[in-house]
């Protein structure tokens, strides 16, 4: 009896110890599974990091499980996304001639249900489709001695031209002193059939001593198609260049004149900008306010890669009217990938200093007949008056100098190049009157002596005498040659601000132990840092409530 109520003590304290243990692990495994649960509401509730901070990530509930009278309420707002409504195919093409000025969409797409041909064997007039792109914005002919890269055409009828009429292609060819033979198909509005002449030159946009003078490498070039007598009072719409007269093109340009009834005063043509990773934006306002001050009536630029900063300044510049940007691409296999394009140029010095001569070139035959002078000028120089404010007093000074010496009038007047180095700046500190961003008013002590005669300068180019231009001067010109005058510097200077000389510039420590101060730039002073201070305003660089301190 004894031994029977012991063993039911010992059974009794068992089956006690058994279900403490599993009270306990179902306890534990709730307390894991409320973790999960309230872990899981916790995920679902982050802010996504890429998302403005306002918008706050809903709850994802399954509909399907969502209690009927849960307090959780779904925002009813509307993404802010563009709704507008599909382009039309007129609209498309209206987009496309905005984005790729020189390809003649707006001819096709008028003509796209009109047989357009020589005959039934012989040019017919290329579908847009047909035609073969390279990078984006360049045309391609294949010839048997050499591939062209083409990028636009222009008419030029100035009265010093004496071919008469031309049609001017600018491209690229991979051979030197390339001697094939190829025809121009000109396509005019009402006419169904293409006229063909031969063209007439190939003229090198470079000289073979500078380099990269061997086959296979792009080279630029200007091909001329002089129109035919009867028909040199039309305008062509597009041309075609072909290695054989009859042959089917797969490229089609349209051909630019752009010519209004008056010409302005001066333009700014700039290559292609290549500043990815460098944020130049609060420099390039100073810039771009300054030359506006000055009398450039539009300022050109060519964008390759660019920061976002830098794209942000130019859109407010060219909704402002005072600003076009073109967008440019490297000509045939030549990389234009982010980052590697940049890391091409600056390791191809040769191929770089090719390549900007095409933009150049192109800004020129766009708008030589909108302006009397065209400038070519990199963001980081500028041309300055020294006894006037503006480049229309300068020129007025300089023609009668010029006529004086010679009665014809020059193709381009070069300004002497002089430094503003950012280590020159060792003097004085910071100006207190002036914002420490305005970097080219900041920076007044330049190297006393100027660069030699006919080194690094920079010109205003006569629109009526070029026939094609070199970062620094005209290479061929019309009527009676490149003939160039040298605007003296006591009437102007060229404004170099650069952190040192060139690197092709041997005597460059000579130049920075001997500099001088100079403070030309200050005539521009209070209307400089009131442009720039609200430009800046506008585009957002300050913060909000902050205020601009008065400069005097």
């Amino acid at each position: 009896m004894h031994r029977m109520n012991c063993f039911s003590v010992r059974k009794s304290m068992g089956s006690g110890r058994f279900i403490t243990r599993v009270v306990g692990l179902l306890l534990l495994w709730g307390l894991v599974i409320f973790v999960i649960i309230q872990l899981k509401k916790t995920l679902n509730e982050v802010y996504v990091p890429h998302v403005n901070n306002g918008l706050l990530l809903q709850r994802r509930l399954d509909p399907l499980t969502r209690s009927s009278d849960s307090t959780t309420e779904a925002i009813d707002e509307d993404p802010l996304i563009d709704k507008s409504p599909s382009l039309s195919e007129d609209m498309i093409v209206d987009d496309i001639q905005n984005r790729m000025p020189n390809f003649p969409i707006a001819y096709w797409h008028k003509n796209k249900n009109t047989p357009m041909r020589f005959n039934s064997t012989c040019a017919r007039f290329p579908s847009i489709f047909d035609l073969e792109f390279n990078n984006i914005y360049w045309q391609t002919l294949r010839t048997t001695n050499g591939t062209f890269q083409l990028l636009g055409a222009y008419l030029d009828t100035r009265p010093n031209n004496r071919l008469g009429p031309t049609v001017r292609i600018l491209g690229m060819l991979d051979r030197i002193e390339p001697t094939v033979l190829t025809y121009c198909q000109f396509w005019f509005d009402g006419k169904k059939e293409p006229v063909i002449v031969k063209s007439l030159e190939y003229k090198y946009i470079w000289y073979k001593s500078w380099g990269n003078y061997q086959q296979g490498i792009y080279q630029p070039y200007l091909i001329s198609c002089v129109i035919p007598d009867e028909y040199r009072d039309a305008v062509p719409e597009s041309i075609s260049l072909v290695e054989k007269a009859c042959d089917n093109s797969i490229n089609n340009l349209k051909v630019i004149y752009n010519k209004p009834k008056e010409k302005k005063d001066f333009a700014v043509c700039v290559k292609g900008l290549d500043f990815l990773h460098e944020d130049l934006s609060v420099r390039l306002v100073e810039w771009i306010e300054l030359l506006n001050l000055l009398g450039a009536d539009k300022i050109f630029l060519y964008e390759l890669q660019v920061h976002p900063n830098i794209s942000k300044v130019l859109k407010y510049y060219e909704k402002e009217g005072k600003v076009t940007v073109t967008p440019i691409t490297l000509a045939g296999g030549q990389p234009n990938g982010p980052s590697l394009q940049h890391l091409y140029l600056k390791k191809k010095t040769s191929h770089k200093r090719q390549s900007e001569l095409i933009p150049y070139n192109d800004c020129f035959y766009k708008h030589m007949y909108e302006y009397k002078y065209i400038v070519l000028l990199d963001i980081d120089e500028v041309i300055i008056p020294l006894n006037g404010t503006s480049w229309k007093e300068l020129m007025e000074q300089v023609l009668p100098k010029a006529l004086k010496i010679n009665k014809q009038e020059r193709a381009s007047y070069n300004v002497r190049n002089v430094y503003f180095l950012d280590n020159l700046q060792h003097n004085h500190d910071w100006f207190k009157e002036i914002p420490r961003h305005m970097h080219m008013l900041q920076h007044v002590y330049r190297t006393k002596n100027f660069t030699g005669p006919g080194a690094y300068v920079k010109c205003f180019h006569n629109t009526e005498r070029v026939l094609t231009l070199h970062n620094h001067f005209p290479l061929d010109c019309l009527a009676g040659g490149c003939t160039s005058y040298p605007i003296e510097t006591t009437d102007a200077q060229l404004q170099h601000y650069r952190a040192d000389c060139v690197k092709d510039l041997r005597s460059c420590e000579d130049f920075k132990n001997d500099s001088v101060m100079d403070l030309t730039l200050w005539n521009f002073k209070k209307p400089l840092i009131a442009r720039v201070s609200s430009a800046l305003r506008t585009l957002g660089y300050f913060p909000l409530g902050r205020k601009l301190k008065e400069h005097r």
